[in-house]
């Protein structure tokens, strides 16, 4: 009995998909940084204080092409978010409008900024103490 015989075009089409899952995973753009986060800031509180078209157009410009950012957290998307939707010029430019923002913009610099890791020392380098009888204390004292 002949084994069956397997098309080519599907045999390179099985192979194509198995080596799929071995190609890289593309890399996440570079984290924002300081500088754009504090200008996004500045931009935020202007559009709160002056309610121009300029101010507020820069805001909502820095904001949006970060919300889609990989890297950023779900706080500082809260952040972003108020800002792209606030940060537009109103008619009257109330108190609750321009806390909001301000809020927003107080709220990007200590949410967005990337967070350095440090490393706890290992439980294991530490001796444990020696016990010296009931309440810790020396017996016989």
């Amino acid at each position: 009995m002949a084994a069956p015989r397997i098309d080519p075009a599907l045999a390179l089409g099985l192979i194509a998909l198995l080596a799929a899952p071995l190609q890289a995973a593309p890399k996440d753009p570079p984290y924002p940084s300081m500088d754009l986060l504090r200008e996004l800031q500045l931009q935020t509180f202007a559009c709160g204080r002056d309610n121009t078209i300029e101010a507020c157009g820069k805001a909502s410009t820095m904001a949006d092409p970060l919300m889609d950012h990989p890297r950023l957290g779900a706080t500082c998307k809260d952040a972003i978010w108020t800002i792209r939707e606030r940060a537009k010029p109103a008619t009257t430019n109330t108190f609750e409008r321009r806390e909001a923002l301000n809020r927003a913009g107080q709220d990007v610099i200590p949410f967005c900024k990337q967070q350095t890791r440090s490393v706890a020392p290992s439980k294991t380098d530490t001796k444990p103490k020696e016990k010296k009888g009931v309440f810790n204390l020396i017996p016989g004292s």
